[in-house]
């Protein structure tokens, strides 16, 4: 062999090893996120970031959710539910720890279930934990949760974010520094920036195929689709930017995924405010509003109306989008007869997220040709929290609740938007102790009448998710079950 053929030959042996070495280090993904997470507590915060971040991938639950919405064993192997119902023996898997190398046993459980059930608790769903009696210890992998009544879905309601298994000894600092089971462990956050994971190499599971992932904060939608098309992230999962989308289905670099969530878009309105406590009002409200024209106005024609708070893909919804189709003379005659022939004014005040922006534009519009005058705040999300969620300071907002199955949110009077009805409240109760399938299908389809008739709130569209990602990345969620980014799963093909 000559000396160029040599050299030619080393050249490309060193090209090909550089090849292979370049896919084979292909194990880092960037994530873009349109919302900053206020905490990294699931337990203790309200705000669906939190989840998107840490579900599945730094914490975990007793049983979880699968990416086709059914529910999975996790740190719970396997469990045994007594006749009358009331009892769950759970079984650990055995050897599982902590990131901070702290074991995990049937101790973290009931300290982690009583914490969320305490009357001091924060935990945003502890309506979750209400039922549970006692939790008992039966040995290190072994736990005995008893109920005051039978719940047909308890075991899907261990798997919440809300319910993953914490440890005492480091959930004080689980806002800024999470530690879990799961496969990742928290490496840093840069405030306004970004967060970043890493493969836990002790994971007591199926290891992942990522070294490590960063979830990069873009809140504006221009900036998200300069972000995708220098590649600067590699996957967006509920792209913001809904008017782009042909752009990435045209270049073989990305695919696009348009899936469901279980996000119910909502006007949401306050029901104890001086004008929507009056139920025609709040009826006047929902003829104001054409959802078509919001679909297509805000979301770019993705999106399916709805006329309650229930998933359209769910087997138990029925439309009930006739009791509020789009009638604006009819409700300025409704507003007149509750005693606003001239209108009224009230605050919108608006979330981050592009649906709640776009839409509020939208809406305010349309109110406003029917002598509502709504007076639009941009809100950051911390705010709000603060101001709308919690302190309840508020005439209207627009939000989507992506919780799964949540219609039981209504038979709290406590909640953001005050809905207080006896009857609708023992509903729930009755549903929550029938395991009967049709009974309990009979029950949530009178549910939706319930708080389509009493127009709770004003109900526009099921959010969808449409994600953008690199065309070389498997394993991402298609449809989104629960407030989730999972990446145990995903993984770079060459």
């Amino acid at each position: 062999m000559n000396f160029f053929v040599k050299k030619v030959a080393t050249a490309t042996a060193i090209l090909l090893s550089s090849t292979i070495i370049s896919h084979a280090a292909q194990t880092d993904i960037t994530i873009g996120m349109q919302l900053e997470p206020p905490n990294l507590d699931p337990t203790g915060g309200a705000a669906g970031a939190i989840d998107q971040v840490v579900y599945a991938n730094i914490f975990e639950g007793l049983t979880r959710y699968q990416a086709d919405g059914s529910i999975a064993p996790a740190l719970a192997k396997s469990w045994n539910i007594s006749d009358d119902g009331l009892s769950y023996t759970f079984h650990l898997h055995e050897g599982v720890k902590f990131h901070d190398g702290s074991s995990m046993d049937a101790e973290d459980v009931k300290f982690s279930l009583d914490r969320a059930r305490a009357e001091d608790s924060t935990n945003a769903q502890k309506a979750l934990f209400a039922g549970i009696a006692s939790v008992d210890v039966i040995d290190a992998t072994t736990v005995k949760i008893t109920l005051s009544s039978p719940n047909g879905g308890f075991i899907t309601n261990m798997a919440w974010g809300d319910a993953v298994i914490v440890a005492p000894e480091s959930i004080g600092n689980a806002a800024t520094n999470p530690i879990g089971t799961g496969p990742f462990v928290f490496s840093n956050w840069v405030q306004g920036d970004r967060i970043e994971i890493s493969r836990n190499d002790n994971y007591w599971g199926n290891p992942v195929a990522l070294d490590s992932a960063t979830f990069k904060f873009i809140s504006d939608p221009t900036a998200a689709f300069a972000a995708m098309m220098a590649g600067d992230l590699d996957a967006f999962p509920g792209y913001p930017a809904p008017e782009t989308l042909p752009q990435f289905a045209a270049d073989p670099r990305f695919t696009v995924i348009g899936g469901n969530t279980e996000g119910e878009t909502i006007l949401s309105t306050n029901n104890k405010d001086e004008h929507f406590s009056k139920l025609k009002v709040r009826k006047a409200l929902a003829h104001a509003i054409n959802r078509q024209e919001i679909i297509d106005g805000a979301m770019f024609g993705y999106g399916k109306p709805i006329g309650t708070h229930f998933a359209p893909h769910h087997p138990d919804y029925i439309d009930l989008t006739g009791n509020s189709n789009y009638d604006p003379e009819l409700s300025k005659k409704l507003l007149s007869e509750a005693g606003y022939p001239n209108g009224f004014e009230t605050t919108l005040k608006l979330p981050p997220p592009s649906y709640a922006r776009r839409g509020g534009e939208i809406i305010a519009a349309q109110l406003r040709a029917v002598g509502i005058k709504a007076e639009i705040s941009n809100l950051e999300w911390a705010d709000w929290l603060k101001q709308v969620f919690k302190g309840k300071d508020y005439g209207l907002t627009i939000v989507s609740h992506t919780e799964p199955m949540d219609i039981g949110i209504y038979a709290r009077p406590t909640y953001y938007f005050q809905y207080d009805n006896p009857d609708f409240q023992q509903l729930m109760t009755d549903l929550t102790a029938e395991s009967d399938p049709s009974s309990r299908s009979a029950m949530l389809k009178k549910a939706q009448r319930i708080i389509s008739e009493d127009y709770v709130n004003g109900y526009l569209f099921q959010l969808a998710r449409t994600s953008v990602i690199n065309s070389k990345i498997k394993g991402m969620w298609e449809n989104s079950p629960t407030q989730a980014t999972d990446l145990t799963g995903v993984s770079w093909t060459d």
